[in-house]
């Protein structure tokens, strides 16, 4: 599938905006900036809209659902500098980006491209029923995360290790690991010509696709009656 988006111009921009990040800069490139709202806003939507046939649910999200704000939050950080100099896409199919679960995610960074998924910064609830169906369904994941075609792309599954097996598991279980990230997320990167090469769309959704099936494990324990 040809890529028709001019995502050189949305690195430019972010690179432009590492090296100028302040509102002075920002006012004045305004017009860029829209520019590459338009580009990412239309992207988000086949993105959307590709996902929607593998995850039906995906199809009533729009792209405001997904996109997050370039403006940062430095109310409680030490770094004021006042925007994002990455794109955020995160299709979190039916609820949206602000819900609990497991979705898709494009990060768009000159240098730092990458498709993410799974389940990132659960509550301690959700913590423990991860860990509980993981362990109750252990040969079904480790299917998922072992499969070939999965590992083509994603080489690991979990961050934020635990030092030693979590709370209410026997220590010596031969698959601890699998249990002691603290957020059960996976990345593949892409490099800058790969999301400004014509084959964007089809570089993102074949990785999209190989997530489904371990977005639906964490899904199913999150959401039992969805």
């Amino acid at each position: 599938m040809k890529n028709i988006y001019d995502i050189k111009s949305v690195l430019r921009f972010l690179s432009d905006l590492s090296l100028n990040n302040n509102r002075e800069w920002f006012n004045k490139n305004k017009d860029r900036y829209n520019r590459v709202k338009e580009e990412i806003e239309a992207l988000t939507l086949q993105l959307i809209t590709e996902i929607s046939a593998f995850e039906p649910k995906a199809a009533n999200l729009r792209p405001s659902d997904c996109l997050y704000r370039i403006y940062r939050d430095t109310r409680f950080s030490a770094d004021k500098t006042p925007y994002k100099t990455h794109i955020g896409i995160y299709i979190n199919p039916p609820y949206g980006k602000k819900a609990p679960g497991a979705g898709y995610y494009l990060h768009l960074e000159p240098g730092n491209n990458l498709v993410a998924g799974g389940v990132w910064c659960p509550d301690s609830n959700q913590l423990k029923m991860l860990r509980t169906d993981i362990y109750d369904n252990v040969d079904e994941y480790i299917e998922i995360i072992e499969n070939p075609e999965f590992k083509k792309y994603f080489k690991s599954v979990g961050e934020d290790l635990l030092k030693t097996a979590p709370k209410g598991f026997p220590k010596d279980w031969k698959h601890i690991e699998l249990l002691r990230p603290r957020s059960f997320t996976t990345y593949s990167p892409l490099s800058d010509e790969e999301v400004s090469g014509k084959h964007l769309i089809d570089a993102v959704i074949c990785r999209m696709k190989e997530l489904y099936p371990l977005n639906r494990f964490y899904n199913y324990t999150i959401f039992p009656e969805d």
